[in-house]
C-alpha cells in the first residue's frame, strides 16, 4: 500500500440519486419542522423551533416582490399567442417555474414532483414493495448497480450492469428513472416481467421477478477474527437501531476493534448520523449546526453508546458525503478514530423537506453544519488521518491488521507501563 502525507483537496462532484431503493444525493435531510436533540449554544437549554426551522404558516397570503409579476405576464402571454393551446398545462408551467426556481439556489436545494418525494419517503423509510435492485441511467440506458443481497431480484438472477430493455413488455427507452422505478415497484406477490441484457452478452432475457416487501438494510456486520467489520451503506431511520443491533452482536463474538466502513455512503437523515456517532462517542458533540442568522446550535451525544470502548478506524473516500461526514468528523475531532482512505467529499450544509400542498416537496439548504471543534468542511472535505490508494476489500484487510497491530501495542504499552 502506498500512504502518503494527507493533502486537503477541493472536490467537485455530481450528485447521483439512486432510487430501488438508496436514497442519498449527498444529501443530510431533516425531515421535520424540528430537529431533535439540538440544543443552544447560546442558552444551553432545547432550542425553540423557530429558531431552527422557519415556519411557514399554511394557508397565509405571502405577497409576493414585484418581480414575481414577470410569472403572470408569461402565462398571458403563452395564453394569447402559443400556437398549440393543449400544452399549455396550468400545473406542469408552475411545476417548471418552481423547479427552475429551486435549481437557481444551489447544488442541494431542488424540487421533488409527487412522485418523487413519495419514493423518497419510502426511501428514507428503508422499506417498500418491488423486487430489491439499485437501478440508474447509463449511457441513456436504465442500468441496474446493484441488487440488493437476498432479494427477488438477486435470486433471479439480476446483476451489476444489466441492461434493463423492458418492463412488461414496454421499452425502457422513453422512460425516465422514476417511470421506470414505479413501473419495477408493485404489490408484494405480483410479477414484473423484465428483458435484461446481462453485461458481456448479445442476446438479452426475459425474467419474471415476483415482488416482495424489501427492507432496506443499510447496516452489514462481518467478524474478522476478533475485529468487527462494519459497513453503513445510508443513514436511514433505522439505521442507529441496526448498528447498535450489530455491535450487540459483534461484542457478544468477542469483538475488540471496529472497523466502520463509510466509503460510498451518501449520506441521509441528520438524526440518524447523530445515532450513529453516539453509539461511539461517550459525550461531547456530533456537530456543530449554523443557521440564516449565524445562529449556532450543537447537535448533542446521546448517552447510551455501547461501542464507546472499543478501539476503531473510519474508512472513508470521495463518495462519503454529508451524514458520513458529520459521523466521521466527529469521530476524527475526539481523536475517537483515525479516518483511513481518500479525501471526503464536502457537504457541509443541511435540508429540510418542506412539504407542498399538491403532494410535492422543496428540498431547500436551511443550515450550515461544522465538526465538533468547529471545522467546516463544505467544498473541502475531510483529510484522512492515513491516506490510502487501495480500494475494495484491499482497504478492508489492511484497516483490519493496521487495527490489530494498534491494539497489540497499546496492550505491551499498557503492560510496561
Amino acid at each position: 500500500m502506498r500512504i502518503k502525507r494527507a493533502v486537503p483537496v477541493s472536490l467537485v462532484l455530481a450528485i447521483l440519486l439512486l432510487i430501488l431503493p438508496v436514497l442519498g444525493g449527498g444529501c443530510t435531510f431533516i425531515n421535520e419542522k424540528v430537529i431533535p436533540g439540538i440544543t443552544s449554544i447560546e442558552t444551553g437549554k432545547p432550542a425553540e423551533t423557530n429558531n431552527l426551522v422557519p415556519q411557514i404558516a399554511p394557508n397565509v397570503d405571502v405577497k409576493l416582490p414585484a418581480d414575481f409579476n414577470v410569472l403572470s405576464e408569461a402565462w398571458r402571454a403563452l395564453n394569447d399567442n402559443y400556437v398549440d393551446k393543449s400544452k399549455l398545462d396550468p400545473k406542469k408551467l408552475s411545476e417548471g417555474a418552481v423547479r427552475g426556481m429551486m435549481q437557481s439556489l444551489d447544488q442541494f436545494s431542488s424540487y421533488a414532483d409527487p412522485e418523487t418525494h413519495k419514493l423518497e419517503m419510502s426511501n428514507l423509510e428503508g422499506k417498500f414493495e418491488g423486487i430489491g435492485a439499485v437501478i440508474s441511467m447509463k449511457d441513456n440506458q436504465l442500468t441496474v448497480v446493484s441488487p440488493v443481497a437476498d432479494t427477488p431480484a438477486e435470486k433471479a438472477g439480476i446483476k451489476p450492469g444489466d441492461k434493463i430493455l423492458e418492463i412488461d413488455g414496454q421499452r425502457t427507452s422513453t422512460m425516465s428513472l422514476i417511470e421506470a422505478t414505479f413501473k419495477i415497484r408493485g404489490a408484494a406477490g405480483t410479477t414484473v416481467k423484465l428483458l435484461v441484457l446481462h453485461e458481456g452478452e448479445n442476446e438479452p432475457v426475459a425474467i419474471p421477478i415476483v415482488r416482495a416487501e424489501i427492507t432496506g438494510k443499510s447496516v452489514s456486520l462481518e467478524m474478522h477474527d476478533d475485529i468487527a467489520y462494519i459497513k453503513i451503506t445510508q443513514f436511514l431511520q433505522s439505521t442507529g437501531g441496526d448498528l447498535q443491533s450489530a455491535l450487540t452482536e459483534a461484542i457478544g463474538k468477542g469483538a475488540r476493534g471496529v472497523v466502520l466502513d463509510l466509503r460510498n455512503n451518501p449520506g441521509g437523515l441528520l438524526t440518524s448520523s447523530a445515532d450513529v456517532a453516539s453509539q461511539f462517542l461517550a459525550m461531547g458533540l456530533v456537530a456543530k449546526v449554523v443557521d440564516d442568522t449565524g445562529n449556532e446550535s450543537v447537535v448533542p451525544v446521546k448517552a447510551g453508546g455501547i461501542g464507546t470502548h472499543l478501539p476503531m478506524v473510519v474508512l472513508v473516500n470521495n463518495g462519503s458525503a454529508s451524514a458520513s461526514e458529520i459521523v466521521a468528523g466527529a469521530l476524527q475531532d475526539y481523536g475517537r478514530a483515525k479516518l483511513i482512505g481518500s479525501q471526503t467529499f464536502g457537504k457541509g450544509s443541511v435540508q429540510i423537506i418542506h412539504n407542498l400542498s399538491d403532494g410535492s416537496a422543496l428540498h431547500i439548504t436551511a443550515y450550515k453544519w461544522l465538526t465538533p471543534f468547529g471545522r467546516p468542511i463544505d467544498g473541502v472535505g475531510l483529510t484522512p488521518d492515513i491516506v490510502s490508494d487501495l480500494k475494495d476489500q484491499a482497504l478492508v484487510d489492511w484497516a483490519v491488521q493496521y487495527l490489530k497491530d494498534t491494539i497489540k501495542a497499546d496492550l505491551l504499552e499498557f503492560a510496561v507501563s
